[in-house]
């Protein structure tokens, strides 16, 4: 039971955070399809601000790497649970925080399409939702840093 617990938490973390930047980024490509029919020459900007969101997917799949290898059929309930959660933080924030971006990116590349020279600022604002994604990928590397030690609590 530990054993899929803990690939469950894998799998919630990687397919949640995953989502989160599918759908962020198709919402700033759509934004920048609409922006691009008036201004052909934003391309670049559009690009750049569309993939903000993808990182998130990308924290995902970077944790999996740093979870998996405590993950053996020894592995105790609560280093599972450890896992499980470090998932969930992950998934979770992943999946809010890219989706949020992405309304920011999309307002930004909106406004660029109607003439405004909106990209350093659009940049910054939507780098603020970034952040917790940085926590939640933090956060991770240090509960994987923790598993070991939890397998010998009695």
């Amino acid at each position: 039971m530990p054993y899929i617990l803990a690939w469950t938490g894998i799998f919630l973390m990687v397919g949640l955070a995953g989502t989160g930047s599918a759908i962020g980024t198709v919402m700033g490509g759509n934004a920048s399809v609409g922006a691009l029919k008036k201004r052909d020459d934003i391309f670049p900007y559009c690009l750049i601000l569309s993939a903000l969101p993808g990182t998130q997917g990308l924290y995902g799949f970077g944790a999996f790497f740093i979870l998996q290898t405590h993950i053996t059929p020894a592995i105790t309930l609560l280093q599972a649970s450890a896992i499980l959660g470090a998932g969930l933080i992950m998934g979770v924030v992943g999946l809010i925080s890219a989706i949020q971006q992405a309304k920011i990116v999309s307002n930004g590349i909106e406004a660029l399409g109607n003439g405004n020279e909106v990209f350093t600022n659009t940049l910054i604002l939507g780098v603020l939702p970034e952040l917790y994604a940085i926590i939640a990928f933090a956060s991770c590397f240090l509960i994987g840093g923790l598993i070991p030690a939890l397998g010998t609590v009695a």
